[in-house]
């Protein structure tokens, strides 16, 4: 896989979501190029210092963008049935620990399928969508470009922690 090192509007979006989808997709692509080669007791192992695995993290990062899909396309948070679903995966620590026996392709599937919807949602909107605010139930405001920021921040801060999972892996298994 060649990854794109250009930030630029993306064809069939509108210019500004199409950069916002830009940067999206190259931390994704950055992402998968750390763990492609990833063995399933790899992703699940949790070295002494850690509390989550490189798979929760993965599944944790397909979850944030579960949720901001829900929040910013159909406007609504989890139903209780949802929730059941993805709490492990939101939560992390001890819930976390539930995230374990799956293979990287997985992880990638998982993370492609959930990329995928929010690509076809975003080619949508229009680039005012982005500016449009709302606020939370404790009023603090939010606009849907900073919810769609904050998918990458999220990513980029736990993809920072796979890395050190995967020198800390390799300490402990002396390689």
């Amino acid at each position: 896989m060649s990854i794109d090192y250009r930030i630029q509007p993306i064809k069939d979006y509108a210019p500004q979501i199409g950069v916002l989808v830009s940067m999206l997709d190259h931390t994704r692509d950055v992402t998968l190029s750390e763990i492609r080669d990833l063995t399933p007791q790899e992703l699940d192992q949790r070295p002494s210092s850690f509390q989550n695995s490189i798979g929760s993290l993965l599944q944790h990062i397909a979850g944030i963008e579960k949720a901001h899909q829900l929040i910013t396309f159909e406007g609504r948070d989890f139903t209780k049935e949802e929730w059941e679903v993805w709490e492990p995966t939101l939560v992390l620590g001890e819930k976390g620990k539930e995230i374990q026996g799956n293979t990287v392709d997985y992880y990638i599937e998982l993370l492609t399928f959930i990329r995928e919807k929010t690509q076809h949602e975003l080619q949508q909107k229009p680039d005012q969508w982005l500016w449009e605010e709302y606020k939370w139930p404790h009023g603090v405001s939010y606009n849907y470009h900073f919810m769609w920021y904050h998918v990458m921040e999220d990513e980029l801060n736990h993809r920072g922690q796979i890395r050190l999972l995967k020198k800390a892996l390799k300490k402990q298994n002396g390689s």
